[in-house]
């Protein structure tokens, strides 16, 4: 009878134990409905967000914090320059927050890509760039040109033979240089620097007998560090500044291009412009 009572005991365990691996078996299948129930949810609130971010209420501007006067830090500390001022007014009228977000400009592309930033608003040269980025119109002409010292000898383009040209990396005016490189073959060195400010410096110290840069820039440079340094008459290369946008970012491309028109028509372009160059160089309109 023990013995029996015994083996009945087995037999519910066994019984027991094999109902309870069949309970395990249906937990996957709730866990996977579970888990694709997620995942639609997820899918939901992606689109949600993707929708979202078409409207959202910031703008976040990629800049070179060393590009004066197009944006840079002020004496107090705060992000200012006449592209910054104008991306400001544009993001007041669309509604939207106002964030500069200075960026290594050698980074910009993949800042752009990632989202990190809305568009690239800093003396941002569309020649040569027309098929990567998706522009606004110009607002600004400019020339790529060479700043020497003004007791260096250096009076024309044949002058720098031999001679060691820095421009910053990733720009307008190292990109002119390598698309026709018959100058800069005749230079001893052709070097990069991350930006002007260490350009400028390396030209005062004589580590370096010429800056290859945007005309604007270089103008403003030589008057706010009052520098005995003059641009060559000749140029390397006309452009135009832009505001680019991510490839196919059609829609912000359109909100920015009309308040600028409208700034343009109601004075505030050439109000602005003043205020930094002392007279209206904007192209909108004209």
């Amino acid at each position: 009878m023990k013995k029996g009572m015994i083996m009945a005991a087995a037999l519910l365990g066994a019984a027991v134990l094999l109902s309870g691996c069949g309970a395990k078996k249906d937990v996957p299948a709730a866990a996977e409905t579970k888990k694709a129930e997620s995942s639609s949810a997820g899918t939901e609130k992606a689109e949600e967000t993707t929708a979202a971010d078409t409207g959202k209420d910031t703008f976040t501007v990629g800049f070179d914090q060393d590009f004066p006067p197009m944006g840079f830090v002020g004496d107090n500390g705060e992000y200012t320059g006449f592209d910054l001022d104008l991306a400001k007014e544009v993001a007041d009228r669309l509604g939207k927050t106002f964030t500069p977000q200075p960026i290594a400009w050698d980074a910009k592309d993949m800042e752009l890509e990632s989202g990190n930033i809305d568009c690239i608003w800093n003396g941002f040269t569309i020649n040569g760039r027309e098929d990567g980025y998706t522009w606004t119109k110009p607002y600004m002409a400019n020339r790529q040109v060479f700043v020497v010292a003004k007791d260096s000898g250096i009076k024309t383009l044949a002058d720098l033979s031999g001679k060691v040209v820095e421009v910053q990396a990733d720009s307008s005016a190292e990109a002119a240089l390598k698309d026709d490189d018959t100058l800069a073959k005749t230079f001893q060195t052709l070097q990069t620097t991350p930006d002007y400010n260490t350009a400028f410096m390396d030209l005062e110290m004589g580590a370096v007998n010429c800056v290859a840069m945007d005309e604007i820039v270089a103008a403003y440079q030589i008057q706010q560090r009052k520098a005995d340094f003059v641009i060559l008459d000749e140029a390397l290369a006309a452009e135009e500044y832009g505001v680019g946008f991510k490839k196919g970012n059609e829609a912000l491309k359109d909100q920015v291009q009309e308040q600028l028109e409208a700034m343009a028509a109601d004075g505030t372009l050439k109000t602005i412009s003043e205020k930094w160059f002392g007279k209206d160089v904007t192209t909108i309109g004209k």
